[in-house]
């Protein structure tokens, strides 16, 4: 659909509530789900198959239609993939298919990075992380493609609260539009100001990483090749990206 003709079909459903219109958005935007399920993660618990995913996805995409305001300066296919992927995750989460012992290692990683960080007022090297945990630097490699590969850490589901009482917020939710409630926009502006803050924190590499996969939507594998590294070795940049990331949040943000 020309953008004339989408702009027309945004007015449409929002001024009017014209149900044809909304129809005809959540039919153009549809691919962006098929797109987000691929992305979400490499394998599937038995429990689920990748049309779950689909039908996750499509109701993030309709939630999305429904709360997105086209007045503002927020391009929608940005603020879709968020909801799209939240809902997938939610999925995800809700089967509990990520092993005890991977999300228990998971916590001690982030354990030795807000350690570390808070000791040598610097991000930490791998050797450092490996020596904290007391594992081979390649265990910590491995450890970290398999925390990567759960979609266990993620910028777009980066919890800012604790896992331990179910409280938490993600970046769709920074994402998400707040008119209704001017604190909670003000909260917001908040929360991307200190995600940018920290994304330029990272090491050069991981903040690389971070804007060719999540701004502009290049696979692991194709990332992979425009660093002249393995697609299993940006799984652990990435993963050790958003590590960081929630360490520095969680500091910054004093939610803990």
């Amino acid at each position: 659909m020309p953008t004339a003709e989408m702009d027309k079909a945004w007015e449409r459903y929002k001024r009017y509530g014209d149900p044809q219109a909304r129809s005809q958005i959540i039919e153009r935007y549809a691919y962006l789900v098929k797109i987000t399920a691929g992305r979400v993660v490499s394998s599937l618990p038995p429990t689920l198959d990748r049309e779950d995913l689909v039908s996750a996805g499509i109701m993030g995409l309709i939630k999305a239609v429904d709360q997105f305001d086209p007045s503002r300066q927020v391009k929608f296919e940005t603020y879709a993939i968020a909801l799209i992927r939240g809902a997938i995750l939610e999925l995800l989460r809700s089967e509990d298919w990520v092993p005890r012992s991977v999300r228990d290692r998971v916590k001690a990683l982030e354990r030795a990075y807000s350690a570390l960080e808070s000791r040598l007022g610097r991000p930490p090297t791998e050797d450092e992380i490996s020596g904290e945990l007391g594992i081979t630097v390649e265990d910590y490699h491995q450890l970290l493609c398999d925390a990567g590969r759960t979609s266990l850490l993620s910028l777009e589901d980066l919890i800012l609260g604790t896992q331990d009482t179910g409280e938490s917020l993600h970046i769709a939710d920074v994402l998400s539009d707040a008119t209704a409630d001017p604190i909670a926009e003000v909260e917001q502006r908040e929360m991307r100001r200190l995600l940018a803050q920290a994304i330029d924190r990272l090491p050069e590499r991981e903040r690389l990483v971070i804007a060719l996969y999540y701004y502009e939507g290049l696979t692991f594998r194709e990332i992979g090749r425009v660093l002249g590294v393995s697609e299993s070795r940006v799984y652990q940049l990435h993963t050790q990206a958003v590590l960081r990331l929630r360490n520095h949040l969680q500091r910054d943000a004093g939610m803990f």
